[in-house]
């Protein structure tokens, strides 16, 4: 009867190596998911640990419940440090920052641009420039 091996590694590592491992952009996308994770279950536990529901978190805040559940959703990107500041206010709690160097390797961590919009020129707007329409005469 043959034996089985044991597998080298986990799932979770063949996932990394397969997926993350090597790609700067997917590991920062990865990081970021996971903070908005953390953030949202924070969020959650420290309002049902008080024995708030969201409205109520939502009136001591002074925002809507609405604005409390995307919050707590993992998926939410738009987090603001003031919002954050008004519920840990409201829970008692307050926030802390920290900035931690990111290891040699991660030197490519993805920044935001700002989204910029070009301007087309309309034929319009050409024709109404009087450098463009001046004739050699």
């Amino acid at each position: 009867m043959a034996t089985k091996t044991a597998p080298k590694s986990g799932a979770i590592e063949i996932l990394h190596r397969r997926y993350y491992e090597g790609k700067p952009e997917r590991l920062a996308s990865l990081e970021e998911e996971r903070l908005n994770a953390k953030i949202a279950r924070k969020i959650y536990e420290l309002r049902t640990a008080s024995g708030l529901s969201q409205r109520q978190l939502a009136v001591l805040v002074g925002t809507t419940a609405s604005v409390i559940c995307r919050l707590e959703d993992a998926d939410y990107e738009g987090h603001s440090l003031s919002v954050l500041q008004r519920i840990a206010a409201a829970l008692k709690n307050k926030i802390q920052v920290q900035f931690i160097p990111l290891p040699a390797a991660s030197n490519h961590h993805r920044v935001r641009k700002p989204h910029i919009r070009s301007r087309t020129v309309s034929r319009r707007s050409r024709a109404r420039d009087p450098k463009k329409n001046s004739r050699a005469t």
